[in-house]
């Protein structure tokens, strides 16, 4: 194996655990897998800057529940593949990932989970292709009409998304969350979160996946993308069981979106974590995950 195709972090020891590349949409994706292929499947989606390995103690406990369990790096993300140019990364062709990806696992639907920006694709996923989705997870990201109501009516959280403007620009976001070993990624993720949360293993694996090739250019296209190929889902209303988790020290997300979110929602959950941050899913792991293993049914296998 090659020095560019060294894996950026080891995978977990799990009953069946193992890395694939699936030909999904149009692109190749990286994804871990685990447990039973004949169990139920469930998907996790990261968010940014992160990949797979934002989920890895979450593999255990779902597989142990009898789970099947598939974790993509995002097109543009660590060993996936990025193609050029931000019409790739318009969010109606990430959640036809997620559809291909389920379809990869002879499925003709999952759960779906997502954080951040895997949160923003699991909303469309189930808006967009709500016959995919058995039940929906989301952590950290609101429903996608309420946070364009939010963007553009609070000050607060325009104030916050600074960020996403600043990733409008050509070429300078790419060379500023470059600098300085991606100080600007571990600033983001250290600094909004807990003490302690992240350590520099973890970061050390961050920087072998935003250091590939056209990594960080292909990760901000997704928000390019955001503003300048925006694609209206046909329905506002999800329609599948959906757990909404939200950590309310969020830097990024101001937390009354939270309950508006589960107003779009037929059949939906909040939990409040009132201490925990954005990174919610690295702080309170265990937490997270009884809370995702209850809302898919634990003991699957029964």
């Amino acid at each position: 194996m090659s020095g560019s195709d060294r894996a950026s972090a080891p995978l977990p020891d799990v009953p069946g655990v193992e890395r694939t590349y699936r030909e999904v949409n149009g692109v190749e994706l990286h994804a871990v897998s685990a447990g039973d292929p004949d169990d139920p499947l469930v998907v996790l989606l990261h968010g940014f800057p992160e990949f797979w390995y934002e989920w890895r103690e979450f593999l255990d406990p779902l597989v142990e529940a009898g789970y099947r369990v598939v974790v993509p790096d995002q097109r543009g993300y660590n060993r996936s593949e990025k193609p050029d140019g931000f019409d790739a990364y318009s969010v109606d062709t990430l959640s036809a990932d997620v559809v291909g990806l389920i379809e990869t696992a002879g499925r003709e639907s999952a759960h779906v989970v997502g954080h951040d920006w895997g949160a923003a694709v699991a909303w469309d996923l189930a808006l967009r292709h709500p016959e995919v989705v058995d039940r929906l997870g989301i952590v950290n990201v609101p429903h996608p009409t309420v946070f364009q109501r939010t963007l553009t009516s609070d000050f607060a959280q325009l104030r916050n998304s600074w960020y996403m403007f600043f990733f409008q620009l050509p070429l300078l976001p790419e060379w500023v969350t470059s600098r300085n070993r991606f100080a600007f990624f571990v600033n983001a993720m250290e600094g909004g979160s807990r003490a302690g949360t992240f350590d520099e293993q973890d970061f050390e694996r961050y920087r072998l996946a935003w250091g590939r090739e056209d990594a960080v250019g292909s990760m901000i296209d997704w928000y390019r993308a955001l503003f300048r190929r925006q694609r209206e889902p046909p329905r506002e209303r999800v329609d599948a069981p959906t757990l909404v988790v939200w950590g309310e020290n969020d830097q990024a997300l101001i937390p009354r979106m939270a309950e508006e979110s589960v107003q779009y929602c037929s059949d939906g959950r909040l939990e409040r974590f009132p201490d925990a941050t954005h990174w919610v899913p690295h702080e309170y792991p265990d937490r997270v995950a009884a809370l995702l293993l209850e809302h898919l049914g634990a003991g699957a296998r029964d």
